[in-house]
């Protein structure tokens, strides 16, 4: 069922970007720009709406509808896998103590630094 949502989605996708390609821009009408015949109509100078304007808005829906459903997928499955930090093993435990000096303590070293006082 995901990768039937996903092959939609990528369709929808590509889909979407050629009929945006498609379109003819809103300034392309060279009659439009001097108050031409398509400037008197009762939608506006660019009509009622294309048939690729349409199946755009048709599509993006399309596209949206299946981003949620792919993000419901995912959720679902990240569900199932967070109880999967408990099969890490643990670091084993440290045995032997280590004497650490006292604050204030003076270790003499053979180092060549300096010490500061």
């Amino acid at each position: 069922m995901e990768a039937l949502i996903l092959v939609l989605h990528v369709l929808a996708a590509v889909l979407i970007i050629a009929l945006v390609l498609l379109q003819q821009g809103k300034g392309a009408d060279a009659g439009a720009s001097f108050g031409g015949g398509a400037s008197q109509t009762v939608f506006g100078s660019q009509g009622g709406g294309s048939f690729f304007g349409k199946m755009t808005a048709v599509f993006a829906l399309v596209f949206f509808l299946t981003s949620f459903g792919l993000a419901f997928f995912a959720s679902e499955k990240a569900k199932s896998v967070s109880g999967a930090v408990d099969f890490v093993p643990s670091a084993p435990q440290v045995e032997e103590t280590v004497n650490l000096p006292e604050l204030g303590e003076k270790k003499k070293t053979s180092s060549d630094l300096p010490v500061t006082e």
